[in-house]
């Protein structure tokens, strides 16, 4: 229970359709069982209300609201709900981001500025519209932790261009959130997922490519050097850490979920050979 009596807004709680938990979701559960009232926020409220059941049935509270983080009376009504619960806001989890779907493209020479614009508007306006109206009921409390999805893809060769652009601006939003709101007893923190098994990250490709499922997951395992992908609780727990008590000297810090992604410098993209003398399959 680290999370216990606390308020926790989770922006992007809902997810797309496929066989994989998203990250959003899973956080969602993991602070619903530790003991938080969950506001699930999400655009798609049908998705958000599932969250929000799904919540109730591992025994912790949560309420839906519909969150556009592209339009402001849309933040600052969710936030507004937040403040009706207490009035307090302990713990806000952005979980927000789009990419190929999005129209992203790999040269910054092939650029659409109306997709530029809303993939900002999403990724990165969006998280700091959410910072601007959370940040006051975190001040006047003197408490609050922020923990913010970015990337590992700002540390590794990516050739999205604006995905990567805007992560990387989520991690300076972080920075300076924690700078400037450390004096009120805020903390803001990032997570940089790598590769995991969600359905943005899966089952859109799908979709999209016409593969198999099992061909792009062993794709996309084989990219990492721990062997595979993680999954959305990985990326939950992390954010259980930095949003509880247990991690209240750790403020302006990015952490990578990935895999060991990170360390490929060169961006070989590939995971290095087992020790010598290990076991490995067929022989």
């Amino acid at each position: 229970m680290r999370l216990k009596g606390k308020v926790a807004l989770v922006v992007g709680g809902g997810q797309a359709d496929g066989e994989a938990l998203g990250n959003g979701r899973a956080v969602s559960l993991l602070f619903g069982r530790e003991g938080a009232h969950v506001v699930v926020a999400d655009r798609d409220m049908a998705s958000a209300e599932v969250t929000a059941k799904l919540v109730a049935d591992v025994g912790g509270t949560s309420s839906a609201v519909h969150l556009d983080v592209t339009d402001e009376d849309s933040v600052r009504a969710a936030v507004e709900h937040c403040r009706t619960l207490g009035p307090r806001l302990d713990v806000l989890h952005n979980n927000v981001g789009i990419s190929a779907e999005g129209g992203d493209v790999a040269s910054v020479t092939d650029l659409d500025a109306a997709v530029f614009d809303h993939i900002v508007a999403v990724n990165l306006r969006g998280m700091a519209l959410v910072c601007k109206h959370a940040v006051p009921l975190m001040r006047a409390q003197r408490s609050g932790a922020i923990v913010n999805i970015a990337s590992i893809a700002v540390r590794l060769p990516y050739s999205l261009v604006t995905y990567k652009i805007t992560k990387a601006g989520v991690v300076a939003l972080t920075e300076h959130l924690a700078m400037v709101n450390a004096p009120y007893g805020i903390r803001a923190n990032a997570i940089l997922p790598g590769l995991i098994d969600t359905p943005m990250g899966v089952d859109r490709k799908v979709v999209a490519s016409g593969r198999s499922r099992a061909e792009i997951v062993a794709e996309r395992d084989a990219r990492v050097p721990l062997g595979h992908m993680g999954t959305a609780w990985d990326v939950a727990h992390a954010a259980l850490f930095l949003a509880s008590d247990e991690a209240g000297f750790v403020t302006g810090a990015a952490l990578p979920v990935d895999g060991g992604m990170g360390l490929d410098v060169g961006g070989s993209g590939h995971r290095p050979p087992p020790p010598v003398g290990d076991a490995t399959p067929g022989g």
